[in-house]
């Protein structure tokens, strides 16, 4: 593994239940949005609908705990200068961890989303359950040991020992959230009949994961992840994120937030069915986006890929009216032009059969790069302290 980003330890430590305030959610909130500049507390009143008496206990109790702290005052129209406020960043930490069938990716984020560390090297998902999650805590504890430590006591303790501080030992860490190949059981954190490892099938990853780290795990699939990611930077209330990777997944947008159906199992867009009797798929299937777009790459057509992705996409848009279709996946970024095009070309051309020539969805690579759904990963614990889904 390489380790790249390293930064200092966190301060203050972080109480989760306390997070989970819907006020002080909102409160988070808007404190990360001002960034370094600050908010004042009659603004926060005022934007939340919220009371000052309110605003103020609810930021007396973020300072206490170290999620916020002073940053000034600012002249105001009449009377003392207000104080304002801003978000501690370092104050809060989570780990994301891309789990794909053939590699390992971690990042450690602070409470902004900045990355602060990274990992990544090789991986086989087919080696069984054990090896991986054994593989993926000692990874998961070097990473959180490198950026953030245990804590001056903890490391003492854990150098005395010849160890390293476990991550239940820093108090900044909100946990872990795990991104991989669906399908899954996001709710209960099992994983189904994964195509091509159906040793997986009923395995409990968040629970095996959890007992060996000893902080929250949160466990979803990659395309959701990398989709939550995006709509918590902002992206857009309603579109997917097409994933094309080893695999081939959507991450779904709805509303502004992710849709993961009546039992979290949206998503498994490679699996439609776009060519009866065509080539076998892994899943067990014939003719699906995934098999023949992945049968095309491995041919070396990439235009032929694009323009099977792209008649998936376009069932999407036809089915959900979406707004925006993003690309992502080490295989779009092997030609990203050649799949923007492609896709592109499709959803005009059903745009132009429709009479709307005007109102085609645009296409566009997802921002995030190769570590896009590790960053997406590192959301499903930071999303919900904020507000921002139920991660």
């Amino acid at each position: 593994m390489t380790v790249s980003g390293v930064t200092g330890r966190g301060t203050a430590g972080v109480n989760l239940p306390a997070l989970r305030s819907h006020n002080a959610a909102l409160v988070l909130d808007l404190l990360r949005g001002a960034g370094a500049e600050g908010i004042s507390r009659l603004e926060l009143a005022e934007r939340t609908g919220l009371t000052p008496q309110a605003v103020s206990k609810i930021t007396a109790r973020l300072r206490q705990q170290g999620l916020a702290a002073e940053a000034g005052r600012r002249a105001s129209t009449g009377g003392k200068p207000r104080t304002v406020l801003r978000l501690v960043p370092e104050a809060g930490h989570a780990v994301g961890v891309h789990v794909d069938r053939d590699e390992l990716r971690l990042v450690v984020v602070d409470l902004n989303g900045t990355v602060t560390g990274e990992r990544r090297g090789p991986l086989n998902l087919g080696a069984g359950a054990e090896s991986v999650v054994a593989t993926v805590a000692c990874e998961v504890e070097g990473l959180v040991g490198e950026v953030l430590g245990g804590g001056a006591a903890d490391a003492g303790a854990a150098a005395a020992e010849g160890t390293r501080p476990r991550p239940s030992d820093v108090r900044t860490l909100l946990g872990v959230g795990v991104a991989l190949p669906g399908p899954l059981d996001h709710r209960r954190g099992v994983l189904h009949r994964v195509t091509g490892f159906p040793e997986w099938d009923g395995f409990p990853l968040r629970e095996a994961l959890a007992r060996r780290l000893g902080v929250p795990v949160v466990v979803d699939k990659d395309t959701n992840a990398a989709a939550l990611g995006l709509a918590v930077a902002g992206e857009g209330r309603s579109f997917a994120c097409l994933h094309l990777g080893t695999g081939l997944g959507a991450g779904l947008v709805i509303g502004g937030s992710v849709h993961r159906g009546a039992r979290t199992g949206a998503g498994e867009f490679g699996h439609q069915v776009i060519q009866l009797d065509g080539p076998l798929c892994g899943c067990g299937d014939r003719g699906c986006v995934e098999a023949l777009c992945l049968a095309a790459v491995e041919r070396g057509e990439i235009a032929e890929a694009a323009r099977v992705l792209g008649a998936g996409a376009a069932n999407l848009v036809g089915l959900l009216d979406i707004e925006l279709v993003l690309l992502g996946g080490r295989t779009v970024a092997a030609a990203p032009e050649a799949f923007v095009t492609g896709v592109a070309d499709v959803l005009a051309a059903r745009a132009r059969r429709e009479g709307a020539p005007g109102d085609t969805v645009p296409v566009r690579i997802a921002p995030g790069g190769e570590r896009g759904v590790a960053e997406g990963a590192a959301q499903l614990l930071l999303a919900p302290v904020f507000g921002r889904g139920d991660g």
